[in-house]
């Protein structure tokens, strides 16, 4: 967070007031970092450009045996699909009046600037969930705007028919229509450890996250289904292999997924995320305050700008599945 302060202000009753509202400022921002899915979700970058590119590389070859003395064989590789992000500009401010100040309503300058900052915190906490929650379009409308939220093939972030840039593989699905159960956490970890790259390699993507809605309903069934070092589906004779191995991000911001029944849930693999930037989280300008006096009103007015965008690149990073998802894969 960057905070600037003009000097015309400093030399109004404004200049007592500035210091304590610049550490309001920075304490709900630090105290919403702590809360933030984006941290956990998102691989965060950062850019001095108007817009970033993204892209993937094919595999290369396996290495062949060639006896003794054999030469070497020459093995390829070429750029997959690609997804260019450019940062949206986002804008707010607020204003503190003089009498505020003269009557010393510190109380209602401090409401006012929490507000504010829980305003700006939950529009990127909204913006990161809805993401994922209309993550099988190819398109979101947020704020009046849409955004393109393809991956870079093309497709939507949760898809049965992601294609292959080299046609090395048939059309890989990470949309399913399966309500959370320990089975379908099975099966739905299964099926990422065979999601395969252009040229047909498996990737052993081993997923580790859990991303929910902050629902009891499904937050009970995830909790029972890896927190217990027995098997919750049997009469506890058998050891549950999903004790101890996932880490749980719930939100409540996170919505149904259009035409399904029952909540959505999601499985990550974190380090692949980080490994080939999968899921991007692009600031260009971080939250930027500056401190004016307006001559008419004589208010002290704060005007808040950030520059930042956010899209899925690579969708190997992420499976979704929901129950009654029409056209989805089955387990």
């Amino acid at each position: 967070m960057i905070i600037s302060k003009t000097s015309g202000v400093m030399d109004s009753a404004f200049g007592k007031s500035q210091e304590p509202i610049r550490m309001i400022l920075e304490e709900q921002e630090e105290a919403w970092q702590k809360m933030s899915i984006i941290d956990h979700i998102f691989f965060k970058d950062e850019t001095k450009d108007f817009a970033n590119k993204y892209t993937t590389e094919t595999s290369m070859g396996d290495f062949k045996p060639v006896g003794e003395a054999g030469k070497y064989p020459e093995t390829d590789f070429q750029e997959g699909y690609s997804k260019v992000i450019e940062p949206e500009t986002w804008k707010n401010s607020f204003a503190i009046t003089q009498e505020m100040i003269e009557d010393s309503k510190m109380g209602k300058v401090r409401s006012k600037t929490n507000q504010f900052m829980m305003t700006y915190n939950r529009t990127r906490e909204l913006f990161a969930a809805k993401l994922l929650s209309v993550g099988n379009a190819t398109t979101m409308n947020f704020g009046g705007k849409n955004f393109d939220i393809s991956c870079a093939d093309g497709k939507a972030m949760f898809a049965t028919d992601h294609p292959s840039i080299t046609g090395g593989t048939a059309a890989q699905s990470n949309l399913y229509g399966g309500a959370f159960s320990y089975d379908n956490l099975s099966y739905a970890e299964e099926k990422m450890h065979y999601f395969k790259d252009d040229n047909g390699q498996i990737l052993t993507v081993t997923p580790d996250t859990i991303i929910i809605p902050d629902k009891a309903a499904i937050k009970k069934l995830v909790f029972e289904a890896i927190g217990s070092e027995n098997n919750p589906t049997t009469a506890n004779n058998a050891t549950n292999f999903h004790f101890g191995r996932w880490n749980i991000v719930f939100s409540p911001y996170l919505e149904a997924i259009s035409g399904t029944s029952g909540d959505c849930w999601m499985l990550m693999d974190s380090t692949f995320n980080d490994a080939y930037q999968a899921l991007i989280w692009l600031d260009r300008i971080p939250l930027t305050l500056r401190s004016t006096f307006d001559e008419n009103t004589d208010n002290n007015v704060w005007r808040a700008r950030a520059r930042h965008g956010a899209a899925p690149n690579n969708w190997r990073t992420i499976l979704c599945s929901a129950p009654g998802l029409s056209g989805a894969t089955a387990f």
